[in-house]
């Protein structure tokens, strides 16, 4: 597969995850307006969807229907985007820009912010729980446990109550590594899981390696994000640049350096691509989207 045939591929994904979530999100003249028009400002027309990509990936791989991993697409997202718009806000993060336009808390105000992530939330287990994603009920409940696990306190919101934590604190590598396998790396693993677990049949040894791979792509998406928070700038990341060591906070370059971080990343990438070996050609998606992450330029 090459790059442009990728590109097309990413393309495509990426319109269908904005067509299930314009379909999910509710209209923004229906009332409480206000919060409404937030939620969809929060989460429609921006971002790379990383997580439905590799949700859809995962997915074909074992040949979920399309339709089931748009659904798992949409609320992987939603619980993506309910967790940055809780993070800009000024008691986490205190951050002004997010994708290129301002902050939800500054185009809105902290409380509709507030409320807006505490409803994309909500709206993402609806999305999982509604009955018509089409796949056996004790899966579709495996689903819902999934995607709480990896957004909750063992996942992705105790990951950030470590990031809290540790600023203008020294930490060691396995204590970052720690916080990132929760912070970040939780819903990114757990796209991969659930698009796998829509598939018709389950396979322990293929679902582990999928497991594994989605530990290394985690931990890397973070790795190679520390590494642009200090090469990038403001209006290619489309977020502050430099604000992790503006705000004195651990960092995967703080502590192992440029260099020893790009070698790392670089080590991530070829544990996540070893995993995939005996999965098959279908597996190829997969590698290229751990291939674009590791390159990335945003």
């Amino acid at each position: 597969m090459s790059n442009d045939d990728l590109g097309h591929w990413m393309a495509h994904i990426q319109a269908r995850t904005e067509a299930a979530l314009e379909s999910w999100l509710p209209a923004s003249d229906l009332a409480p307006t206000r919060l409404h028009e937030a939620m969809r400002y929060a989460t429609l027309g921006g971002g790379k969807r990383v997580r439905p990509l590799l949700a859809h990936a995962a997915g074909a791989l074992v040949g979920a229907a399309p339709g089931a991993l748009d659904r798992i697409a949409c609320a992987v997202e939603l619980i993506h985007a309910y967790s940055l718009v809780h993070d800009d806000l000024p008691c986490m993060d205190d951050d002004v820009l997010r994708r290129g336009k301002p902050t939800v808390h500054v185009e809105f105000d902290e409380a509709t912010a507030l409320l807006a992530g505490d409803a994309l939330q909500a709206l993402a287990f609806r999305v999982v729980a509604d009955p018509g994603l089409g796949i056996p009920s004790d899966r579709q409940l495996a689903l819902v446990a999934m995607l709480a696990d990896a957004a909750g306190s063992r996942g992705m919101a105790g990951g950030q109550a470590i990031d809290l934590a540790a600023v203008g604190q020294t930490m060691s590598r396995a204590d970052l590594e720690f916080m990132h396998i929760h912070k970040t790396g939780a819903l990114i693993r757990a796209a991969i899981r659930m698009g796998a677990a829509c598939g018709a049949t389950a396979d322990p040894d293929r679902d582990t390696a999928l497991d594994h791979f989605g530990k290394r792509v985690g931990l890397m998406f973070q790795v190679v994000d520390d590494i642009l928070d200090t090469q990038a700038d403001t209006a290619t990341l489309g977020k502050t640049a430099g604000k992790d060591a503006a705000q004195d906070k651990p960092t995967y370059v703080s502590i192992l350096g440029l260099t020893d971080a790009r070698a790392l990343a670089d080590e991530l990438l070829a544990e996540a691509l070893a995993s995939l070996e005996g999965l098959g050609g279908e597996a190829q998606r997969l590698a290229q989207l751990a291939q674009f992450i590791v390159h990335r330029k945003f």
